[in-house]
């Protein structure tokens, strides 16, 4: 039996952990989209999904399925005077408010064709869509893409949903994201969470699904960045990061600074589309937001979350995009030199320069720098989160290293092993995870645990690199 005294305490504390409970269920973030991001696996063919439902006016609720395969992730074979690729899509939907209903189960072939060499070098996509008319639910979509010359497969899923609605009931759909580039009259759906820096302009659409109504409606809408860090990484024999500082936090979602704003009213509506236009941000992180609220309604909230990287992400094109990684290789006189010249041919000219002046042999040297650079673009498909992933901790690692001979993941914590020797703490790389992957966090963020004895052998590693060994040994 609970005596006075606890019988007082539970209900004193009752109305703080009610207080504290509806702070929490309340969370914006878990209504944040991120996007899907091209899953990477070395030799495997990369593909992004997307999935939107919404209300067509004629045909009803639908869904448009869209996955995008990346050309140059394909294996090609000589046919005639051309390259031809030719990838099978299987696509399942599976009614979750009914899993045993799976309503579609369909396989889509489509052939790429090219008379380019260099196409296994090309990140342009090609687009597969699968319309559907369906009815209001929940559904699963699950799409796996083979490359039918190499035999291999990779697989996606993501989640979307219709609600089915009565007369004066309204909600939102998800938020669908557009790019345009400066000069063209395109917009390109952007079903990631990366945007290339060379993204001119930015358009956002949402439904407002509803049946007929005459209440009226306000839209309030904003344009949000968020602090984040987007820097280089700090040099792995220096000290750790401080648990406040931005770096280990990686992106405070609490922090944000309101770019644009703008209030609508529908007082006449259906289900209609409703866009919203910004010209593309500077590098960095932001979530564009919309509520809908009818007067004594609660409010109805959607976001859409997005990162600005680099020009031509995840390649490195330009010459200051090739010039940015050498931060790994260069003195910091040197580097901070290079990234003051303006002129984009100079800037390649000193590049040059430099990987000719350490290497010595110019062939070697192009092996070098392809190897270099390879490495670079890959720890951008792997390891990207907020920030580039060839400025993260493992992107650094990657890089100089490679991939490592053997790993150990822990529930926070991963250590890159570069020897067999596991007890050689030279030849060992341990990262820790501040905050875990979730709904409220959502991204993957490692960070180096740094060591002071990393320094020698971080100086046989650049020398290796600047001395074209490199090509044939790793450590």
């Amino acid at each position: 039996m609970l005596n006075p005294l606890r019988i007082f305490l539970l209900f004193l504390t009752l109305p703080l952990l009610a207080l504290l409970w509806g702070s929490c269920s309340s969370s914006k973030i878990p209504s944040v989209q991120q996007g899907t991001e091209f899953k990477y696996k070395p030799g495997y063919p990369e593909f992004r999904l997307n999935a939107f439902g919404f209300i067509d006016q004629d045909e009803g609720p639908s869904l448009n399925i869209t996955a995008e395969v990346v050309k140059g992730s394909l294996v090609y074979s000589q046919k005639n005077d051309s390259l031809t690729a030719t990838v099978a899509v299987d696509i399942q939907i599976t009614d979750l408010n009914n899993p045993n209903n799976i309503i579609e189960n369909e396989r889509i072939l489509k052939s790429v064709s090219s008379v380019d060499k260099n196409i296994a070098n090309s990140r342009e996509t090609v687009e597969i869509n699968h319309p559907l008319q369906v009815s209001p639910s929940r559904y699963r979509i699950t799409i796996t893409v083979e490359d039918q010359n190499s035999e291999k497969n990779i697989t996606q899923t993501t989640e979307t949903y219709i609600p089915e609605t009565q007369k004066g009931n309204y909600t939102l759909s998800s938020i669908q994201m557009f790019g345009k580039q400066k000069g063209s009259s395109e917009w390109n759906q952007i079903t990631g969470y990366d945007v290339q820096g060379k993204v001119d302009s930015l358009r956002f659409v949402v439904q407002v699904i509803s049946p007929q109504t005459n209440h009226p409606m306000t839209l309030n809408s904003k344009l949000l960045h968020i602090k984040s860090d987007t820097g280089l990484p700090r040099s792995v024999t220096r000290n750790n990061y401080n648990s406040s500082s931005i770096e280990y936090k990686g992106i405070d979602l609490d922090e944000v600074t309101e770019i644009q704003s703008n209030r609508r009213k529908l007082r006449e509506y259906s289900s209609v589309f409703i866009e919203y236009k910004f010209a593309n941000q500077n590098r960095g992180n932001y979530r564009f937001e919309i509520t809908a609220q009818k007067k004594n309604q609660d409010k109805i909230y959607k976001a859409r979350a997005f990162g600005v990287k680099s020009k031509n992400f995840p390649n490195l094109s330009s010459a200051r995009e090739l010039a940015r990684p050498l931060f790994y290789l260069m003195k910091s006189d040197k580097y901070e030199s290079l990234l003051q010249i303006s002129d984009p041919d100079s800037i390649k000219n000193e590049i040059d320069r430099f990987w000719l002046k350490h290497v010595g042999n110019k062939q070697r040297a192009k092996e070098v720098i392809q190897l270099y650079y390879t490495r670079v673009e890959e720890a951008n498909k792997q390891f990207s989160n907020f920030k580039e992933g060839w400025k993260t901790d493992r992107g650094m690692i990657y890089i100089l290293f490679g991939q490592p001979y053997y790993v150990r993941d822990r529930l926070a914590k991963v250590i890159w092993y570069y020897s067999y020797n596991l007890q050689d703490p030279e030849y060992q790389f341990r990262f820790e995870q501040p905050k875990l992957n979730n709904e409220f966090y959502p991204f993957v963020h490692y960070i180096l645990d740094r060591q002071y004895y990393y320094h020698s052998r971080l100086h046989l590693q650049r020398d290796l690199w600047l001395s074209g060994r490199i090509l044939h040994r790793r450590i």
